[in-house]
């Protein structure tokens, strides 16, 4: 299945079973989504369900969180990050912080959803990651889909919930195949570990992730070593207990990262192991992200504003050979 038939799955198959779930957005209705995610919902479930709205992304998270408030679990979708800045202040100051400043009283069941991430030549003003921020944000749940089996289990759990979650997605993962398992659910709030090994933890999610276990196979010849490949998942919360375990197995850490390095979400992650397990370590953790640039038109450079499989593979061989591994 691909990872958008994954994420319209989930949407069927919970807008089926509570007609209390609605969806709004840009072109979500009629024209079935930018990405096609929506295809084929309109016409099962009417335009009431499915709701066009226009180019306006504040009001469509405002009408979200009112929804929410009054009954409904209305998933959001937000043609890309960059646009969700036009809607932070409903996401940040109403969607996360009213349940809490009601005292309870106010429950929000809502998602917003949206890609990120640099694609093919969409230049700056299309190609941010912003889960840095989201993430600093108390109240917010927020997932990050990296396949489609995860990303059909979790979207249909942050639908059920009754916490606002965004759910976040990247404009290259929505035509990547494969195996969607809907008879077993998992936990959305577990990383997961895509490859096992003994001597590297390698920790990173979305789109990075293929990126590193296409690299792992050149690192592990050229360093002779064991690499062990971590999908976080969950960005907030973070699973640090399957961290962890792996750090204290490898002993070694590298976190990968689309984001600029300034600033970025991986800083936290590296935060904590400094704190947590700095006598855990045999060598300074890695950390390997985007440079401090707004994302390039010309594909040259925008490869060379991220990581890459062979930037990654050369960073990590660099590090383990000046660090003994």
């Amino acid at each position: 299945m691909l990872y958008r038939e994954a994420l319209n799955l989930a949407l069927d198959e919970t807008m089926a079973k509570d007609e209390k779930i609605v969806v709004l957005g840009e072109d979500v209705g009629y024209y079935g989504g930018s990405y096609r995610v929506t295809q084929g919902l309109y016409a099962k479930y009417g335009e009431k369900r499915l709701i066009d709205t226009p180019i306006a992304e504040l009001s469509i998270v405002g009408n979200a969180v009112g929804m929410a408030i009054g009954g409904l679990r209305p998933v959001a979708e937000i043609m890309t990050a960059n646009f969700a800045l036009l809607a932070f202040d409903q996401i940040i100051n109403h969607m996360a912080k009213l349940h809490y400043m009601s005292a309870g009283k106010i429950t929000l069941p809502m998602v917003v959803r949206f890609p990120q991430g640099v694609s093919r030549q969409l230049a700056a003003q299309h190609s941010e990651s912003y889960e840095q921020m989201l993430c600093a944000v108390p109240g917010l749940v927020v997932f990050a889909a990296s396949d489609p089996n995860y990303a059909y289990h979790a979207l249909k759990k942050a639908i059920m919930m009754d916490d606002p979650v965004v759910f976040i997605e990247h404009e290259l993962l929505y035509n990547k195949k494969g195996e969607v398992d809907t008879k077993n659910s998992i936990d959305p709030f577990k990383a997961q570990i895509k490859k096992e090994g003994k001597d590297i933890t390698i920790v990173s999610y979305l789109k990075m992730v293929d990126e590193v276990l296409v690299a792992v196979p050149k690192i592990e010849k050229e360093l002779s070593c064991s690499c062990e490949v971590i999908d976080l998942c969950s960005l907030n919360p973070v699973d640090y207990e399957t961290l962890k375990k792996s750090i204290e197995k490898t002993t070694r850490l590298v976190m990968v990262e689309e984001d600029h390095k300034t600033g970025g979400y991986g800083a936290q992650i590296l935060s904590w192991v400094a704190q947590e397990l700095f006598y855990s370590l045999d060598a300074p953790p890695l950390r390997i992200a985007g440079v401090d640039v707004p994302i390039p038109y010309n594909r040259k450079l925008e490869l060379a504003s991220i990581p890459t499989v062979d930037s990654i593979a050369k960073r990590i061989i660099s590090w383990g050979e000046k660090h003994g591994i």
